[in-house]
């Protein structure tokens, strides 16, 4: 066997004399910092194996050499990027320190390379099978480097395609989170059409007590609240598109700030300062009433001893380098809101990761990690931003910009007490929820209009036989049973009565049944849950446009 201190001898004869020749062709080209664990009970043999990784082109940073199992241990860390370990030691062995390595928790992906004196192929197989990276003889050394470079380049795609698998994981999980919360959102709202229109019903009827008046306005209110949670599940699911109108975000305020007193307890107060002059903005409204409701709801939690919220609002101007790169917005006047709390702050190594959907610092059970992750989609659809200030122990700021509406798109606002015209006309209502149906029917004839009812797409068809000539419009469902969808159903009636009006409802969005019904163009839509009137309305609305056309 070669003498170690002959070959240690000789290596340092070629570094001092700048013997580049016996560098091998694969070397790395550019010096790569690299930290070590040495296992090996010779000293000279590590500063050899040093030597080697240096001249080689890597530049050892930190390095450390044991000879016992316990030291071994002791010194594996997640920042190193290489282990070179002798195959036979006194006390213990390199294939044991492989298999404390591999039982290490929590899991550590560190190149483990067997640098030996002696090794056969059988052993050699052996170290492989066991998991081992690389082997190399003492004698042989001029390998080191590619053996090292090629190992942190394997870790190096291996994290990559950990990533990249982590990713779809994750894009797989929101895709079903998504499609449940959407399946949820549909089935609710089929119930709160049933709840708020009732409720509206007998609101609109009159001559009620005082009493009964103010239950119905109580129960109308709640489902209300419901509608707009309802909101967030279809925006998560991505199954509903912005409903935007010019709003004064004042009044949205001050609208959520008696719900939001009740959800955040007795010991929290909310303390409201709001900016007289700040300018409109072009937004949903329920979608900022989720805003405000989930950072009330984060703050609340982030204080344990109680203390204040703040929610204020003001009118900035903001230049183009105001505003972050990944923002479309614009320079110019923006409507700011401020939620602050006085709580338990956000450390700064995670304060990068609060948006982040299922991320959470809070004890299992207790958060959701969707709270945050639907504020910054919801501020980022709305074309603004949001920024975050907090120190650990003092509290968190969060402001949130958006964007002011030109004074010029501020809608006309329909007064609630101008009547809606009913008609004479005979209306075909398909809907699968029994209860949807029958209140859908009752509004309709309550307006004066004739009505035929079917559960389902084959039997609507059934009624149309017979029907068909005085059907002067089709009002129906999106989704229903028996493998007939409401486009489905259209498309066979207006094969044979091109010019039927069509009237499509859901609990999904206008989003999607732009999707399903875009070869029905002159079809509309209305959203469930609606009010008696909203339904009226788009009737109305859409059997006047048939008469225009004619």
């Amino acid at each position: 066997m070669t003498n170690p201190f002959e070959v240690a001898a000789g290596l340092a004869s070629r570094a001092t004399n700048g013997d580049t020749a016996a560098r091998p062709a694969s070397a790395p080209a550019s010096r790569r910092k690299i930290r070590v664990l040495l296992l090996e009970d010779r000293p000279v043999d590590a500063e050899l194996v040093l030597m080697e990784l240096r001249r080689s082109g890597f530049e050892v940073v930190d390095a450390h050499r044991v000879e016992t199992e316990a030291d071994f241990v002791a010194r594996l860390d997640p920042t190193l990027d290489v282990i070179l370990a002798d195959y036979r030691l006194p006390q213990f062995d390199g294939l044991q320190a492989l298999r404390r390595l591999q039982q290490f928790e929590p899991p550590l992906d560190i190149p483990f390379i067997i640098v030996s004196g002696a090794l056969g192929d059988e052993l050699a197989a052996q170290c492989i099978k066991q998991g081992v990276t690389d082997y190399l003889l003492k004698d042989r050394l001029e390998r080191l480097g590619l053996a090292v470079s090629n190992a942190l380049d394997e870790r190096r795609l291996r994290a990559e395609r950990k990533q990249v698998e982590e990713q779809l994981r994750h894009s797989q999980k929101m895709e079903t989170v998504g499609q449940l919360a959407g399946g949820i959102a549909h089935d609710f709202n089929n119930m709160l059409t049933v709840i708020n229109g009732h409720a509206g019903l007998l609101l609109d009827s009159g001559g009620l007590p005082s009493e009964v008046t103010e239950s119905l306005k109580q129960i109308y209110m709640a489902g209300e609240r419901a509608s707009n949670l309802t909101r967030q599940l279809l925006f998560f699911s991505r199954k509903r598109a912005i409903q935007r109108r010019s709003l004064e975000l004042n009044l949205i305020i001050d609208e959520v700030a008696a719900m939001l007193r009740r959800l955040i307890g007795e010991d929290i107060t909310l303390e409201l300062k709001l900016d007289p002059a700040l300018p409109a903005v072009d937004a949903d409204a329920g979608m900022l009433e989720q805003v405000l409701i989930n950072l009330a709801i984060n703050a609340r939690d982030a204080m344990a001893h109680g203390g204040p919220i703040r929610i204020h609002t003001r009118a900035v101007d903001r230049a183009a380098t105001d505003i972050p790169a990944n923002c479309a917005a614009q320079p110019g006047r923006f409507a700011c809101i401020m939620v602050q709390d006085v709580g338990c702050g956000i450390p700064p190594d995670v304060i990068g990761r609060i948006f982040e959907p299922f991320f959470t610092t809070k004890e299992v059970g207790k958060g959701t990690g969707l709270g945050l992750a639907t504020v910054f989609g919801i501020v980022q659809q709305h074309g603004g931003w949001i920024e975050v200030d907090s120190e650990v122990g003092v509290g968190t700021r969060f402001n949130i910009y958006l964007p002011a509406a030109p004074r010029s798109t501020t809608p006309k606002t329909e007064d609630a007490g101008t009547k809606v015209k009913g008609g004479r006309e005979t209306v075909l209502v398909v809907e699968d929820e029994e209860g949807v149906r029958e209140f859908t029917v009752s509004v309709l004839r309550l307006y004066g209009y004739r009505v035929l009812q079917a559960r389902s797409g084959l039997d609507a068809l059934e009624v149309w036989l017979r029907h068909s000539a005085r059907i002067d419009l089709l009002l129906t469902d999106m989704v229903m049973p028996d493998d007939m969808s409401g486009p489905q159903l259209a498309a066979r009636l207006r094969a044979e009565k091109p010019d039927l009006p069509v009237v499509f409802a859901s609990g999904y969005s206008q989003e999607l049944a732009n999707q399903v019904f875009a070869a029905c163009p002159s079809a509309r839509f209305i959203h469930k849950p609606y009010q008696p009137r909203a339904l009226a309305k788009i009737v109305r609305e859409t059997l006047d446009a048939k008469s225009a056309v004619a």
